[in-house]
């Protein structure tokens, strides 16, 4: 293991880091953001809704490509010049998608915007471990870890504010002045940083089967759900191919002198363990910030701007304790924070498990602002585990395949998130219906009490019933994210410490060096 090199310090660490910051807030936000204003793009380029989701399936399949290549693009071009050019085509990109003019135009440049949207997390948690000192590297992942909880929650309710009050090209617009000023702070603060590059053969046949194999799962997650999962036949060829091309991606890539992606980090157990967790754990928060808001617009009548208020609240006590995390954490047992975090978010799932349809605005928005304490703790710690035993160029590869698989739970979760929830509901509709019958008093009397047995009567009862199944598949699902936080305790406590070694330097003290 090598030894930790100094950070460079750059001529003002805090406008470099605002600049780091704004630039990662600007793509986690633009993962999100779109979400809402897809009817009124599909309406005004005049296409279907159905079409208008490939805005949201370009931008993850892309992005998923771009993650797991960030290690090897560092090694090519350096740290800087990587994130600068992401940067800038970002911004770039993002231009074209509020100028274009046709959805075939939109898709195109929203696949550019995801694929160089892909080094920017990575590259900016790999720029801030190295600008701040060993014994404030923790801090500058608790910044990193709430830029990326704040986002996603601001995202949905900006979008739908944007295109409400303007119009839908604003919400990419908006990412043009953020990345121009990103850009030019970070080159001209880090621009004075020695870095060393590698000229390595291209793993072409890497490449391919990453391409594929990566492209077509995406694809898969983002409309297996539209399409009724294995009773289409487009779905199983696709997920066929994807599983061929990944087996073999890994096969190839063990064996090659010069990988595309370095996947024996994974033979490091806090690696392995460490983005384990981070995938499930994410995968697991990425549900709830899906099935809540769902929950409220469509069973509970909530607007879209007051089901993001409600679930905003989550966001604020991260913004009170990462500075407190941040400066503290490196003293106690990583394992214990995150226990902590896994434990409050499971907590907080089963609180949710007790909602009925009577429950109130406040109620919501409490139990959010409680799963914010397990917010707070949960991606700083486990970050620095993951990264705990890295160096030098291992930090990129590592942090770009650990955000991978960040995503990736992401993606899984999207997914499974509606269908499991849409046959729950199925499921609990059923029985729920058996019961409203002429042989049922309380059936009957229900009827009696609306004024008789008509059509509209019946349309009524039918809503009912459906409204309480949602509610039952709801807390079904909550009961399920509840214990698979708890679940993920046990998993954490099997990575070794130390995970700050002594002389303070974090677990990526020589990032990039």
């Amino acid at each position: 293991m090598s030894e930790p090199k100094a950070a460079y310090t750059p001529p003002s660490l805090i406008l470099a880091t605002l600049a780091l910051s704004l630039a990662t807030f600007m793509q986690v936000l633009d993962s999100t953001i779109a979400n809402v204003a897809l009817p009124t793009i599909s309406g005004n380029l005049g296409v279907s809704a159905d079409q208008g989701t490939w805005v949201i399936t370009s931008f993850a399949v892309c992005n998923a490509i771009a993650l797991p290549l960030t290690g090897w693009f560092t090694r090519r071009f350096g740290q800087l010049r990587l994130f600068i050019t992401s940067v800038v085509f970002f911004t770039l990109t993002s231009f074209l998608c509020g100028f274009a003019h046709s959805m075939t135009e939109l898709i195109i440049f929203r696949a550019l915007q995801g694929f160089f949207a892909g080094p920017m997390f990575p590259m900016c948690q790999t720029l801030l471990l190295v600008i701040f000192p060993p014994m404030k590297r923790s801090m500058a992942l608790a910044l990193l870890s709430m830029v990326t909880v704040v986002a996603p929650i601001v995202g949905p309710i900006t979008g739908g504010w944007i295109t409400d009050n303007y119009s839908w090209p604003w919400i990419f617009y908006i990412n043009v002045p953020i990345g121009i000023f990103a850009s030019i702070v970070v080159w001209t603060q880090l621009r004075g940083r020695e870095e060393t590059t590698q000229s390595a053969p291209i793993d072409y046949i890497g490449i391919a089967l990453l391409v594929l194999g990566v492209g077509l799962l995406q694809v898969v997650l983002d409309k297996g759900n539209d399409e009724d999962w294995f009773s289409s036949t487009p779905i199983i060829v696709m997920s066929i191919v994807s599983a061929i091309s990944l087996i073999s991606f890994v096969m190839w890539e063990l064996d090659d002198k010069h990988p595309i992606v370095n996947l024996r980090l994974f033979k490091d157990r806090n690696f392995a363990i460490g983005t384990l967790s981070l995938m499930l754990g994410y995968a697991a928060f990425f549900a709830i910030n899906i099935i809540l808001p769902q929950w409220l617009q469509t069973q509970m009548g909530y607007t879209a701007i007051w089901a993001g208020l409600a679930a905003a609240p989550m966001g604020f006590i991260p913004l009170l304790l990462t500075p407190i995390i941040g400066r503290y954490a490196t003293k106690v047992d990583l394992r214990l924070l995150c226990s902590i975090s896994f434990m409050t978010m499971g907590a907080a799932c089963l609180m949710r498990a007790q909602f009925n349809t009577d429950v109130d605005f406040r109620t919501i928005a409490g139990v959010q602002m409680f799963m914010g304490i397990g917010v707070a703790f949960f991606f700083m710690p486990l970050t620095t585990i993951v990264l705990s035993n890295l160096n030098g160029n291992e930090m990129a590869d590592g942090s770009g395949l650990a955000t991978f698989f960040r995503v990736l739970g992401g993606s899984f979760a999207s997914s499974l998130t509606t269908w499991i929830w849409q046959r729950r509901e199925i499921f609990h509709h059923a029985n729920l219906a058996e019961n409203v019958s002429q042989y049922h008093p309380a059936a009957v009397d229900y009827v009696q009490k609306m004024g008789g047995s008509t059509q509209q009567h019946f349309a009524i009862i039918d809503k009912t019933i459906e409204q309480q199944a949602y509610m039952m598949s709801t807390i079904d699902y909550f009961w399920l994210l509840g214990w698979g936080f708890m679940g993920l305790i046990v998993i954490i406590w099997f990575t070794r410490p130390p995970f700050v070694r002594s002389g303070a330097p974090s677990a990526a003290a020589s990032a990039g060096h």
